[in-house]
C-alpha cells in the first residue's frame, strides 16, 4: 500500500528553483520544447521518463567527472 509520505520532497528547499530551469533545459535538450507551460498529463510516459532519465544520466556523468 502507498504511503502519504512524499519521498520525492526536495531536502534543500532553496535548490527547488534551480532544479526546476535545469528540468526545463534538460527538457529542451531532449526535444520537449515549452515543458515548463505543458500540461504533463498530456505527455506520454515515455516523454516524461525520457526528463528524469537524462537528469540522472547527467547527474551520474557530473559525479564520474569530478571523481577523476
Amino acid at each position: 500500500m502507498a504511503s502519504n509520505n512524499r519521498s520525492n520532497r526536495t531536502l534543500v528547499p532553496q535548490a527547488r528553483q534551480g532544479l526546476n530551469r535545469w528540468k526545463y533545459e534538460v527538457a529542451s535538450d531532449v526535444g520537449l520544447q515549452n515543458y515548463e507551460n505543458t500540461d504533463k498529463g498530456n505527455l506520454s510516459s515515455r516523454q516524461n521518463g525520457s526528463v528524469g532519465g537524462e537528469m540522472v544520466k547527467r547527474m551520474v556523468q557530473s559525479y564520474e567527472q569530478n571523481l577523476k
